[in-house]
């Protein structure tokens, strides 16, 4: 840990855990800020305390995945109020393709089994693992641009409150019956295949829901529950992911990256583009430019003059 910055600790590392000679150690909650802004791809390997749960939320855009042990838990373009847990010594990998920030809340064992206790009294539901939960959160969001944004300078005791307030959150959403079923994995895999497949089409709702097996309106309500998103933000997010890949690795004009990946204006597919990555198509381009995501096939057709 590095110092304090507004009543939060800098990270000299991805989830450094507390240590018994830091004072902090012994505080229920623990809160840390990690900013990378490069842009090139990084591998960052992190092992949470043995005695406590790190709940993070992401307070920008990125590009990146998540991997534990073998299984990989977050693939893709990760929005802003992404509301992650990972459980004590807990090995994660974070695979990261874009500038990224998140505050890191480092949760004592005790405490967060209490806030889960508390949850449960009301809940009929059976306890949940909290481990590899991940899902968009509006109030995450507002709780972690709360601590950026305060004029409360070097307040531990006030971003200790905010850590508070987002662990009783966590653990409501963990004991809240959803209002459909998650999508089955097997329809969950053909859908998702379906629409790698036919990004250039103008897919509708009633196509990925014939494509799942499902009527429209059951296949929206469990599609969401299983993944977080509505079907048509999903489908946008995609549609982004892949031309961000195809601007890492090509010369290709802008308008026909649009085309190639569903949007039938240049327009649409900037604002969209940025409202999704926080940066217009053109500056994603030049900011990586000859610098190619990892594991992405480059197919420039031509090299560029100097």
């Amino acid at each position: 840990m590095l110092g304090l910055h507004e009543g939060l600790y800098g990270e000299s590392g991805w989830w450094p855990a507390p240590t018994a000679g830091e004072e902090p150690c012994e505080r229920d909650i623990l809160v840390s800020r990690w900013i990378d802004l490069r842009s090139c791809y990084r591998r960052e390997q992190a092992v949470p305390s043995p005695n406590r749960y790190i709940v993070g939320i992401a307070l920008r855009t990125a590009r990146l995945k998540f991997v534990k042990g073998p299984h990989i838990i977050f693939d893709g373009i990760m929005p802003p109020g992404a509301l992650h847990i990972v459980g004590p010594s807990q090995p994660w990998v974070a695979e990261l393709y874009s500038p990224c920030e998140f505050i890191h809340f480092h949760v004592s064992s005790v405490y967060f089994r209490k806030r889960q206790d508390a949850a449960k009294v009301r809940s009929t539901q059976p306890p949940p693992d909290p481990n590899d939960l991940i899902l968009r959160d509006p109030l995450a969001n507002s709780l972690g641009r709360t601590l950026l944004e305060s004029n409360i300078p070097k307040d531990e005791f006030y971003a200790e409150t905010v850590g508070r307030i987002l662990v009783m959150h966590a653990a409501r959403i963990q004991f809240t019956p959803r209002a459909a079923s998650p999508l089955p994995t097997w329809r969950l895999k053909r859908v998702q295949a379906y629409i790698g497949a036919h990004l250039e089409d103008p897919l509708s709702l009633a196509d990925l829901a014939a494509a799942a097996g499902l009527s429209p309106m059951h296949f929206a309500g469990q599609f969401r529950a299983a993944t977080g998103y509505r079907p048509h933000d999903y489908l946008l997010n995609q549609r982004i992911e892949r031309a961000t890949s195809i601007l890492s690795s090509t010369d290709i004009p802008l308008a026909e990256v649009a085309l190639s990946v569903g949007f039938r204006a240049q327009a649409h597919f900037s604002t969209v583009f940025k409202r999704i990555t926080s940066e217009s198509p053109g500056r994603w381009r030049r900011a990586r430019d000859r610098a190619p995501v990892p594991g992405l096939r480059s197919s420039r057709r031509s090299r560029r003059l100097a």
